[in-house]
């Protein structure tokens, strides 16, 4: 699905969790203040647009990360069906549809167009990568067709690649590159390449945008719940009203 599809889909389901929302809290808090003196109009109707100013806000939040993640951190935004993350060696680990198999590649190097094209320091392909300072360690299917579940079987092949070169070294079999790693005193640990994304793409940026996202509604939600129950208490005392007068003897 495209970032495209998916933001409208969102937004849709964003806009009709607000109107139940809105509803709910309308509702609940015109019960709530049945029969309050003063400020009952004026908290129902903050009540009710409260779901709308918090979907706004959620909006306004992921347009802020996401200029932040794609234009300044080099990282996908959190949505759409392409994901990518910078490795701290200069070089992009990148997936599409499927998160199974991706690509890893010298974004200094590729064109201006959208997608990755194949060269000598990028490698299609991969389902399983080690970053080891300047060099990575990659298993490749052995083409570059989609690797899939019910393509387990398709064989595999490794390679060497020297981050700062541009250069890599293909192998056969796994031997061949665990014996030239060790060459270079690196234990192989290769990993999917889903947790090596994982591993890179998240940070401190993600905690303060998930704070940034959730602290002033919950604050906001606060204030509204004690708004209520301000107006809440000027109703009149209900043993004073149902109070029968007293006649003198």
């Amino acid at each position: 699905m495209g970032l495209g599809l998916v933001l409208l889909f969102w937004a849709f389901v964003g806009t009709l969790l607000a109107c139940i929302g809105a509803a709910t809290l309308g509702g609940a808090t015109s019960l709530f203040t049945r029969k309050a003196a003063s400020g009952r109009k004026r908290v129902i109707i903050t009540a009710a647009f409260f779901p709308f100013l918090c979907l706004a806000w959620g909006a306004g939040v992921f347009v802020f990360q996401g200029i932040v993640n794609e234009g300044l951190l080099h990282r996908d935004l959190g949505l759409g069906d392409t994901w990518h993350a910078p490795l701290p060696n200069g070089y992009q680990v990148m997936m599409i549809d499927d998160t199974d198999e991706g690509w890893v590649y010298n974004p200094k190097t590729q064109g201006s167009f959208s997608g990755v094209s194949e060269q000598e320091d990028a490698v299609a392909g991969v389902t399983k990568l080690q970053v080891a300072n300047r060099y990575i360690l990659a298993e490749t299917t052995a083409d570059t067709r989609a690797y899939s579940e019910q393509d387990r079987s398709q064989p595999k092949t490794y390679l060497l690649l020297d981050a700062a070169l541009g250069k890599r070294t293909q192998f056969q079999n796994y031997e061949g590159l665990r014996s030239k790693a060790m060459e270079l005193n690196i234990k192989p640990d290769l990993e999917p390449i889903n947790t090596v994304y994982s591993r890179y793409r998240f940070g401190w940026f993600d905690v303060f945008a998930g704070v940034l996202f959730l602290l002033p509604p919950l604050i906001g939600a606060l204030l509204l719940i004690r708004s209520v129950v301000q107006v809440r208490r000027t109703r009149p005392n209900m043993n004073e009203t149902n109070a029968i007068p007293s006649t003198g003897s």
